[in-house]
Formats: C-alpha cells, structure tokens, sequence
C-alpha cells in the first residue's frame, strides 16, 4: 500500500476514534462538564495527564530543540519534566483537597477576594492563548506534511475535531479522548524510536542506545554524532550549552514553575474521586511523561545523525573541510526531502548554482575551513532545517515502513489536539466558571452555567483557529510566553496561596500585576508588541538580554522572583488575612487525622 494511502487509513481511524469516545462520553452536568464528574480513575487519569502535558512541543519540537541545541537542549528535560515533579508534589495534592474546579476559584477564594480571582483569569487567558497557538501551529504543520493541505486547512480540520469531542463532552469527553491519544502518541514517538535505535546500535531500547556504540564502528554513537558535526563547523554535540551557565539556570526555573502553574494540566487533578486517587494518578502520569522524555535524546541524537548521514553522502575523518562531499547531488535527493520541501521547513538553495546542495556551518568559529571551502568555490551553507521536522520526518529519514510513518503523523495530530483540548477547557471554564457564575451572574442555573461553558468552548476554539491562521508578531515565543506568563504570575499566588496562611488579598494581587507586567514589558521589548508592529522598545531596556545576559524565554523566573517579592511587601504594609482563611489553609495543609507538635513527648 503507497505511503499517503496509509497516512490517510491511521490520521482517519484514530478521528473517528477520538469522535467515537466523545459520543460515548457527553458531558451532562457542570460536574462532567468541568470535572468529568470526579470519578475517573487514576491510571486512567494518569493517562490523560500525560497527553495533556506532553503538547506538540513534547512531542514534535521538544527532540528538534534538542538536536539542534545539542547538551543545551537538556534544559527543556529539566525544565518540563521538573515542573511537573513540582506541580505533583507541592501543589495538586492540596488544590484537589481544597476542592475548587478551577486555579482562578482557588485564588479568588483563597484571597477572599473577586478581584483576585478576576486577575488570575486574566493570567490564565493570556497564557492558555498564546500556549494554544503552538499546538494549532503544530496541527497545521502535520496535516499539510501528511494529508498534503495547507497548513490553513489543517488548522480548520484540527478546529472541527477538537469542536466535536471537547464542546460537547467537556472534561469528560477530553479525559477519555486523552486516554486514547496517549496511547496513539506514545506508540507513534517510541516505536520509530525502537527501529532506529536497533539500525545505528543494535540495541532495540533507545535509552541504552544512546550510550551504545554505533553499528560497524569500535566508537559510540554519541562520538560518532561528535565528530560528523565537527567536521562540517559545527560545535561539538555533547558540549554546546545554551548560553550563560546563568541563562541556562534561569531558562530551566522558568519552565519548570511555569509548566506547574499552568492551569489546564493543575483541572486534571479534581477528576479523580479523592486526594489519595490525585497522588496515585500523578505518580501514574509522571511514568507516562517519562516514557516519551527519556526517549527524546535518543531520537533527538540519532535523527540528527540520520540526517546528516543523507545530506553528506560521503564524508570521511581527517582532511579539509572543502575536501569532502559535504553535499549531495540535486538530483539525489531522496523522497523525503521532496516532500518536506512542500511544506517549507526544509529548503534549498544552490547558491554557487553546481548542482549539489553543500551542507555545512558557514557562520564556523573555524574561520580557515570556511575560508578553503570558499576557495573550492562554495557561497555558503545551501540547505536550512526547520527543528521541527525532526520527530516527524525521523522514520522517513531512516526508510522505516509505511505504516510507521503513518503512526507518526497520526501520534504528531494526536499531541498537538490533546493539549489543544485542555487550553480550550480552562479557557472555558476560567470564562463560563469563574467570570460568568462566580462574578457577573451568580444565580445563574446548572443548565445555563453548562451552555455558556459550551459556548465559552465553541468561541474559545474559533479565537484559536484565529490565532493559529493568523499569529501576532510575537509568535515566535508564544510558547517561552506562556510558561513565562504562568511562571511570574499563577504560580508564585497559588504557592502563598496554600504556604503561606498570613498571605492577604492586596499582596497577592499586586504580585500577580507586578510580575505579569515586567515579564511581558521584556518579552515584548524583544519581540515587539502585537499591536504596535515593528516597535522598538529595546533602548528602554539596554539592549537585547541586557537583565544579566537574560533570554526573553528566560525572564519569567525573574518575574516570579519579583510577584514574591512584591506580594509579601505589600502584605507587610497590609492587614494579614482574616482568622477564618488562615484557619482554613492550615486545614487544607496539615493532612486530616494529624496532630499538631506540643513539645511534649
């Protein structure tokens, strides 16, 4: 069977399977609707967790990121699965024993304030939505390499599936939806993965074959990978860091406790029936997670080597630069070259116009290489790679079958509408829940909470479509953005929120302000505002990363560091929070059945 045949056969059964589930799973109450009515089991929960967390970053750009960065690309391991080391540990546990649907009904309780609740909301919105345009840039991406559409039609295809089972089912429809979609996506990330790692290692565990030695060769896979990359001008795979050792560290704090503030990961946990089910359904979750990151380094080291193997047909140790067949014939491209061209994340162009595409680090430290490789009558690096080819088009690039390919782009939709689906419903729930029923119309009925929560939902996934079809300027940090926005502004209030009993109202919500508008004044001093295109705002600040040698994917820590601060010289000057709130933190707190310590024995 011909390989768009097969892609058409996988894409389409697992729709019709995630359809199927969401008939299946109609959310018939506000319970359902938010919280899948509380009775989800915790593997089953775990399950779903994990497809929730691992969005198409995880699954499509996460091994890109890696195999372009190198050992600097570990941040994101550390980083992600931290966070969600964080959220499992600290926060869950207590959010679900204080039994609010929502991070915004959490905090506006907690503060014993509407405003409070109203800015977390805000928080939430921004995050979620520019979170949310990566996953629908991810949907794009896949459905025009697969299905051979536009990116533009992809995205309206990705917006009709996610309508079906997440508008009408809500949570319950998307939990058990994420069930199957995790058991797809991992399927399609490890057994490419399987595969690979048995041709360059012989070893059928990716894990232990990165570590392995490469097939044919007395050296390991890994100094394989070290030595094809430096003989093209590129920095050594296992060394190259991502900037300062101080960026680095702020660039992995950022994304850890933005990836535990984020709010549509935290609404998984009140869909399991008590707080022992939420501890067993993170640690589940985390098992899940770990499958796949554990896996990325190994796709990440041995596409890269793939690549470069298909590219530089003919590269030998020792010798100049100019000497070897840094290159390949136009005419020798292989197929999947030709059909990622289509999509414009991987391009050609023969500069020096002698047929063959050279293929190597013309911006090198190595100035003497480059400069012999010009004297060979070479104008350059000819062949530019998007990152985030590298996990789908990786069983291509290997000549896998067919039908792993078409596992692949089944597992790439998979990711991408899975997270999509959980923006969308804390989107929903943070408009329907916390706005309309908690603010501006608290009588409103169970049936009415639950159709404004669906069009909350429906509206929520054309703004999506939107902002996929058409990213602001910033789109290039959408996804730093939300981790960002989340790092400096959700996480630091819910920690005080369950840590600190004496926290009050106006020190939690002059935080918030504080560290949501000095990280979006950097970021978008970088990136230029949305709304005012090409505005340069970077003399304010001193320059680009002028805070310390800070990345703008980077500053969210720093805008954490600053809610904290804020929040608790705010409360200094302030009246603490009331009795009756400290007394009820401290019960969500101390697990039920203890004692508290006398000194006495």
């Amino acid at each position: 069977m011909e390989l768009q045949t097969t892609i058409y056969i996988f894409v389409c059964l697992s729709f019709a399977l995630y359809i199927g589930i969401a008939i299946w799973a109609r959310a018939g109450s506000t319970s359902e609707f938010y919280a899948a009515g509380g009775n989800v089991h915790p593997v089953l929960n775990g399950m779903a967790t994990a497809a929730d967390w691992m969005s198409a970053a995880s699954f499509i750009s996460m091994a890109g990121l890696i195999s372009n960065m190198g050992y600097g690309g570990a941040l994101f391991l550390m980083g992600w699965t931290g966070g969600y080391v964080l959220l499992a540990m600290l926060l869950a546990p207590y959010l679900r024993k204080f039994g609010k649907f929502t991070v915004p009904q959490f905090i506006g309780d907690r503060f014993y304030s509407k405003s409070a609740s109203s800015v977390a909301v805000v928080c939430l919105l921004i995050a979620s939505l520019t979170y949310i345009i990566g996953q629908m840039t991810g949907v794009g991406v896949a459905f025009s390499r697969f299905l051979g559409v536009s990116s533009d039609v992809g995205i309206y295809a990705g917006m009709a599936i996610v309508f079906a089972y997440a508008v009408f089912g809500g949570m319950k429809g998307i939990t058990y939806t994420q069930v199957a979609q995790f058991v797809v996506l991992i399927l399609a990330y490890t057994v490419p993965a399987i595969f690979i790692s048995l041709q360059l290692t012989g070893n059928p565990i990716p894990q232990l074959g990165l570590g392995g030695d490469y097939v044919g060769s007395d050296m390991s896979l890994l100094s394989k990978l070290d030595m094809v990359v430096t003989d093209l001008g590129f920095d050594q795979y296992t060394t190259t860091t991502a900037g300062s050792s101080l960026n680095m560290f702020m660039y992995t704090m950022s994304l850890m406790i933005g990836t535990a503030g984020l709010p549509h990961v935290i609404m998984r946990f009140f869909t399991v029936p008590s707080v022992k089910a939420a501890r067993s359904s993170a640690g589940w979750a985390l098992v899940f997670i770990a499958i796949l990151y554990t896996t990325a380094p190994a796709v990440a080291a041995m596409a890269k080597l793939n690549l470069h193997a298909t590219v530089n047909t003919a590269v030998t140790t020792g010798g100049d630069l100019y000497a070897r067949e840094a290159s390949i014939k136009n005419e020798d491209r292989p197929d999947w070259m030709t059909r990622w061209e289509k999509t414009g994340l991987l391009k050609f162009e023969d500069k020096n116009g002698d047929g063959r595409i050279q293929y190597y680090n013309d911006k090198s430290n190595n100035d003497v290489a480059v400069g012999k490789a010009g004297a060979a009558g070479w104008k350059g690096n000819e062949l530019t790679v998007n990152p985030d080819i590298i996990v789908l088009a990786n069983p291509e690039i290997a000549l896998l079958p067919n039908w792993v390919i078409a596992l692949v782009a089944a597992g790439g939709l998979a990711a991408a509408l899975s997270t999509a689906a959980g923006l969308l419903m804390a989107i929903s729930s943070a408009v329907s829940h916390d706005l309309i029923k908690n603010i501006f119309m608290p009588n409103i009925s169970e049936q009415g909470e639950l159709r404004a929560g669906k069009i909350s939902m429906a509206v929520a996934v054309v703004l999506a479509g939107y902002l996929g079809l058409n990213p602001p300027g910033f789109a290039a940090g959408t996804v730093a953005l939300a981790f960002g926005v989340a790092a400096c502004s959700l996480f630091p209030a819910i920690m005080m929120g369950i840590f600190s009993t004496k926290m009050n109202k106006e020190g939690a919500i002059a935080g918030m302000l504080a560290g949501l508008f000095i990280t979006l004044f950097y970021v978008f001093a970088h990136k230029g505002l949305f709304f005012i295109q090409g505005t340069d705002f970077l003399p304010l600040i001193g320059g680009a990363n002028s805070f310390f040698g800070i990345t703008p994917e980077a500053f969210g820590t720093v805008g954490a560091l600053v809610n904290f601060a804020v929040a608790f010289l705010v409360y200094k000057v302030t009246k603490e929070a009331p009795a009756h709130i400290q007394a009820m933190v401290e019960a969500v707190r101390v697990p039920r059945g203890s004692k508290r310590l006398t000194g006495s024995h």
